[in-house]
Formats: structure tokens, C-alpha cells, sequence
């Protein structure tokens, strides 16, 4: 059964994304009216959380939680997986407020998604692709999925996709109230612990688009916590009676 767009909540986190924000919920809402957003503010400085609220009054089913300061990607999608569940929602989906996950592409993502099952939009498997990214960015993302597979002995092609589809039911065994990562990390986390639940895991190739407008999240503590989370983890898996 494919997961229905009625019964989904997209969660868009977001901080300092004024000027991206508004184009992405229009062009959400156009590929998928009966769909439901929820963002999750981290406090912005620049009034995204305040132009959310505006926005509200053009999109009836979109909804925000505010955040008082920035606690990371991981914590905010936490909070908006537990807003989702709260309010009687099937599925959850993953997405960027800056324009990189093309709105346009979530109606495949739902097509290939059911209870039991993750659906990661992939950037790295056939009909993937990526536009405008420098080099290095590209070779970040391949490095950090190759490394990801090796120590944790995933399958999947793009371990850091940041455009999911997560049935709800999901949620209890995947414990991410356990987690403590804060960072684009937090994706590698949810992947780990729902191939341990056995979930069903599938890709499905997307188009992902460099930002236009703003500036990236990506730091080298980001990076760091990456590299250190995973290598423990990966331990972890390998040394008997580490786990």
C-alpha cells in the first residue's frame, strides 16, 4: 500500500530560511494539496519562524512549532516526528526548507513508501542526480557514504539523503528518543537503527538542487560529529559485547 499523501506530514526544520521557505511551501502545496507541513523553527534570527506564522493564512494545513534556539537537525526533526504522531499522522516525511529536495518529487517517494518501510530519495543510485554542487561537496557526500557502509555494514547508496518518507509506526522501534546526534548525522543514525528494526529499505533516484538563496548549515563540527559518531558505532558492531 503506498503511503497516502492525506495522511502525511511533511516536516520541514528550519533556521534562517526567510527568503527559501515561502517558494518551497508554494511549490509543495502545488504538487501535493492535501498534504500537511509542519515547520520546525529553530528560533530563526531572521523571522522565518514569524513568516511561517504569516504564511499560515495561504496554506491552511500548514502548521508550526516554534523552538526558543537552535538545537540542531536531529532534535528538530525529533520534535516534529512526535508532532506528527501526536496528531493522528500515517506517515512523516524528511525535507529541506532551502530548495535542494524538489517538491515536485515527493509524489514518488510516496508511491514507493508503506508501513514497514523507508523510503530515502537518492542521490546516488540510477536516474539520481545532483545540480550545481562543487566538487568537493560532491566528494564529501560519497566519502561519507562509503565510510558510513564500511563501518556499519549498510547496503544503501546515499546513507546522509535528507528526503524520507517514515510510516509512524516506525517511530517506537526506531527509539530516537535515544539519539543523541544533532547534526546531518542524525540521518546516518535513523538509516542504522531502522535496517537493526528490520525495516524494509528502499531508494528512489531524485534530483538534488544546490541552494539558490541563504547559506548551508555544513560546518566542520558537523563533519566531525559524523566521523566520530559513526567510527564508535561501527566499533561498536564489530567488537563483541560493545553494543
Amino acid at each position: 500500500m503506498n503511503a497516502s499523501a492525506g495522511e502525511t506530514l511533511v516536516v520541514i526544520p528550519t533556521y534562517n530560511e526567510r527568503e527559501s521557505l515561502p517558494g518551497v511551501l508554494e511549490r509543495l502545496f502545488g504538487a501535493l494539496p492535501e498534504v500537511s507541513v509542519l515547520v520546525v523553527d529553530d528560533g530563526s534570527p531572521d523571522g522565518t519562524g514569524r513568516l511561517a506564522d504569516q504564511l499560515r493564512d495561504q496554506h491552511p494545513s500548514l502548521a508550526v512549532l516554534h523552538r526558543r534556539q537552535k538545537q540542531g537537525l536531529g532534535p528538530a526533526y525529533a520534535a516534529g516526528f512526535a508532532w506528527g504522531d501526536a496528531h493522528g499522522f500515517r506517515y512523516l516525511v524528511e525535507m529541506d526548507a532551502d530548495g535542494s529536495h524538489l517538491p515536485e518529487q515527493l509524489p514518488n517517494l510516496l508511491a514507493a513508501g508503506g508501513e514497514g518501510r523507508l523510503v530515502l530519495g537518492s542521490r546516488w543510485v540510477r536516474g539520481g542526480t545532483i545540480v550545481n554542487w562543487p566538487w568537493y561537496r560532491s566528494a564529501l557526500s560519497h566519502a561519507a557514504s562509503s565510510y558510513s557502509r564500511l563501518m556499519l555494514g549498510l547496503r544503501q547508496r546515499d546513507v546522509t539523503s535528507g528526503f524520507r518518507v517514515i510510516p509512524v509506526t516506525a517511530l517506537r522501534p526506531l527509539r530516537l528518543e535515544e539519539t543523541a546526534s544533532h547534526g546531518y548525522c542524525f540521518q546516518i543514525d535513523v538509516l542504522r537503527r531502522a535496517v537493526t528494526a528490520g525495516l524494509d529499505v528502499v531508494e528512489v533516484p531524485i534530483t538534488f538542487v544546490e541552494r539558490e538563496t541563504g547559506h548551508s548549515k555544513m560546518d566542520l563540527s558537523i563533519i566531525v560529529e559524523a566521523v566520530l559518531r559513526v567510527t564508535v558505532w561501527g566499533l561498536q558492531r564489530m567488537l563483541p559485547g560493545r553494543r
